[in-house]
């Protein structure tokens, strides 16, 4: 926490880099761009593994498909790949695109980088079969591996450039590293609540990574994507006792397991990521979708802490808080970024995204409401609200992946090597 503390307002900087400006490079004369930078594969490969695993996890829920990894439910299938899966690819393609940026020198890119892919790839394939045909430590070996060389890759070139203040980032890899070496631990009967502490503090580690880059990243593409002058503002007490709080929030929820305790933590966490929510609030957000996604994926966190604060009060269903953060939270900040990354570094405008884009977040926030809101009103249909939130993810999911596959395996537009 401390690092984190200590280091804001550099993260931040290197942050805003990322994404609105790029490297001057040379022309390329590649027919095809895959793997010159890394969001470009991770990004194609987390949409169309979302896709996949939602159909899969529909056809186990809805119709009986048997899905039983790791010889347990489909359900803890489900929970550990779109955390380690879908988001983990996500995060590597974003970071490894990033860490080129603030570095200035070149990450994984060619048979290196397709070489990380397909490691991936592997991982998310043999999952399926662990258990059964596959043995449990073999998949946790090429799982772990995946995210120990993604650690090297964003690591190396930080150190050589000694952009120190950004490594507080990559640590966060660290921690994603253990919470899923202790997942693995518990399906191997290692720790009693492996399972259940590795699920969840991965989800909470994702959080905590969507605090960080969020916090500048948002108001700065607000401020500049608006079309008028405006300064929003970030409190240094808010950005260090939300992380403290969480931190809190993280170790009662996980290790203590006092639900009292949890729930006023998370209504003061509900108090403090609403604040911010007001402070970077402005009306010509509601015109821009690459703004209003963002935003809007980050009202669901404070909305998950409220929801928690509420299954201890009413005793509602504690999933609806983890699905207000996953589905709302996780689903709507992923394909609002990668939407724009994937714009600004293949030399496109961010600020003239494809008229599309609209629905596509329209769908998934619609998604987004039907699963965390719905059961809260209409129990009796709970098995069609959750059904329905499935088709709707596949289906923004699946525009996105029509708009982007041709932008993310295409070369820039404006020719350049990226």
């Amino acid at each position: 926490m401390i690092g984190l503390k200590n280091n804001f307002s550099g993260c931040y900087i290197a942050v805003d880099r990322t994404i609105e400006i790029s490297i001057s490079e040379p022309l390329s004369t590649n027919k095809t761009a895959l793997f010159n930078l890394a969001f470009r594969p991770f990004f194609l490969g987390a949409a169309m593994f979302s896709v996949i695993a939602i159909l899969l996890w529909t056809a186990s829920y809805k119709f009986g498909l048997k899905i039983q990894p790791y010889g347990l439910s489909a359900n803890t299938w489900h929970a550990h790949e779109m955390i380690y899966g879908y988001s983990l690819a996500v995060v590597a393609g974003f970071l490894l695109t990033a860490i080129k940026n603030w570095s200035g020198i070149q990450t994984l890119r060619g048979f290196p980088l397709m070489l990380l892919f397909l490691l991936w790839i592997a991982a998310r394939i043999l999952t399926l079969f662990s258990g059964q045909l596959i043995s449990i430590k073999i998949v946790a070996i090429i799982d772990n591996l995946f995210i120990v060389l993604l650690i090297c890759s964003a690591m190396y070139p930080l150190i050589k450039a000694r952009q120190w203040i950004n490594l507080s980032i990559v640590s966060l890899l660290w921690v994603l590293l253990v919470s899923n070496i202790v997942f693995y631990l518990g399906l191997l009967g290692h720790l009693d609540k492996g399972v259940q502490w590795g699920l969840f503090s991965g989800l909470y580690f994702l959080l905590a990574l969507i605090f960080i880059m969020a916090r500048r990243v948002i108001s700065f593409f607000i401020e500049k994507g608006v079309g008028y002058s405006i300064q929003l503002t970030n409190w240094q007490w808010l950005d260090i006792s939300s992380l403290i709080f969480f931190a809190l929030f993280w170790v009662t929820d996980l290790f203590i397991d006092n639900k009292a305790i949890v729930s006023v933590l998370a209504a003061i966490l509900f108090c403090l990521h609403s604040i911010r929510m007001i402070q970077w609030h402005t009306p010509g957000i509601w015109k821009k979708p690459l703004l209003w996604v963002l935003y809007i994926a980050y009202a669901f966190i404070p909305i998950g802490f409220a929801l928690k604060t509420a299954s201890y009060l009413f005793e509602i269903s504690p999933s609806l808080a983890t699905h207000a953060w996953t589905y709302g939270g996780i689903g709507l900040m992923t394909i609002g970024m990668m939407a724009r990354v994937a714009l600004g570094h293949t030399g496109r405008n961010v600020f003239e995204p494809p008229k599309i884009l609209f629905w596509c977040f329209t769908i998934l926030f619609s998604g987004a409401v039907v699963r965390v809101f719905f059961p809260l009103l209409d129990t009796g249909h709970y098995i069609i609200w959750i059904v329905l939130s499935q088709i709707l993810w596949l289906l923004s999911f699946s525009i996105f992946l029509a708009v982007y596959a041709p932008i993310l395996i295409k070369m820039r537009v404006d020719g350049r090597d990226g």
